[in-house]
């Protein structure tokens, strides 16, 4: 389990507010927090989307070199490219604000349910090839993560272990199709953070998180919206997964459980999706990606406030964490699996609790310190 780390200045602050006999709910609290915004949009947000962004091309290589050299190998690579490129995107729905939101690269893609019968009719139909260009200008649910998914690894009822003899001419090369478009999407997500928000004029988009207030900054006036986006994007994908990715394919008993709703679920991929948004929110939270335990992040501010709920908070995103990844048990049963065993439901409902309690922590005791806060 990470240890809770604290800043020298937040430090110092709970120190004097300790000294001072604590502090109750009326009390103003001070804190900098051009450190922390800094970091968590350099170290956190970019650097994140730039990973997948690298991942992106990996996948286009893994794809074109299956397509080129169709063995049951090339295969299995193609599918560890997919994986490791779901790993950034899943924990970057923490933050899944700005660019990724007003381009339209969420539902490009990760649109869920897929549209499997337009699919099969797309490869039927298609025998001439599959160009970029011309994937784009199809519906997002027949494109991205979860098209290239079921490609890889097959329809995921009976198993995940596709073989190289169930790929088609057809799939494979619209595989390779929908790659280079992924590749596209993900390049152009770290470009406007980088590089340009519109790509063209205007200036890259974590310029505006960094300095809320300036004259041609129309997204932030102050760091209070930069840190009350950062806090609401943590609360958001906490109730998603909670309220939506898990309880909806849960149902309210094993008789109304519905596989279909289950994402990843031809990858078998779903728990680790899960535990990967809120490890995403371990990350803002800690304000790291690598471990760097000098490095600032909402823990900081919450610290600046209140110890306990600091420390409180960091162990609720540990236990949610843990929670997620014990669905499974000692015999590695997938999710989809899960929802309809006795004793996998017992641990889901488990994991549905500490996800409810982390996201009532958030809503009700971290956003509203944004009101007691003296910037």
């Amino acid at each position: 389990m990470k240890q809770l780390k604290y800043s020298a200045v937040a430090i110092a602050l709970i120190s004097t507010l300790a000294a001072c006999g604590g502090s109750d709910s009326d009390d103003k609290f001070e804190f900098a927090a051009t450190e922390m915004i800094t970091n968590l949009t350099d170290d956190v947000i970019i650097s994140g989307y730039s990973t997948l962004a690298m991942k992106g091309e990996e996948m286009l290589l893994a794809s074109q070199t299956l397509v080129n050299d169709r063995t049951q190998e090339n295969l299995l690579a193609a599918q560890e490219a997919w994986k490791a490129a779901r790993q950034p995107w899943e924990q970057g729905e923490s933050h899944i604000f700005g660019p990724v939101d007003s381009l339209s690269i969420d539902p490009h893609l990760d649109s869920w349910p897929l549209n499997t019968s337009d699919l099969t009719e797309i490869l039927k139909d298609n025998a001439g090839g599959f160009s970029a260009d011309t994937i784009k200008g199809w519906n997002d649910d027949i494109q991205g993560f979860h098209t290239m998914e079921y490609l890889l690894f097959g329809d995921g009822v009976a198993d995940n272990e596709k073989l190289i003899a169930d790929l088609s001419t057809e799939e494979a090369e619209y595989l390779m199709g929908l790659a280079d478009v992924f590749r596209e999407y993900t390049k152009t997500l770290d470009d406007a953070w980088q590089v340009s928000y519109d790509g063209q004029s205007a200036q890259a988009y974590g310029e505006f998180v960094k300095n809320p207030g300036t004259a041609d900054n129309t997204f932030y006036t102050s760091q209070v919206g930069v840190v009350q986006e950062l806090v609401n994007g943590m609360i958001g994908i906490v109730d998603e997964v909670g309220n939506g990715k898990i309880a909806d394919p849960f149902g309210t008993s094993a008789a109304t459980a519905d596989t279909s709703k289950v994402e990843s679920q031809y990858s078998w991929n779903s728990l680790t999706d899960f535990s990967d948004n809120i490890i995403g929110v371990r990350n803002v939270y800690q304000g790291e990606l690598t471990g760097a335990s000098d490095k600032q992040g909402i823990i900081d501010f919450v610290m600046a406030a209140d110890a306990t709920l600091a420390t409180r908070v960091g162990s609720e995103i540990d236990d949610a964490i843990i929670k997620i990844q014990a669905i499974k048990g000692s015999n590695n049963m997938p999710f989809r699996q899960a929802i309809a065993d006795a004793d996998g439901r017992v641990k889901i409902q488990t994991a549905i609790d500490a996800l409810s309690k982390l996201q009532a922590s958030l809503t009700d005791e971290v956003l509203p310190l944004l009101n007691k806060w003296k910037v």
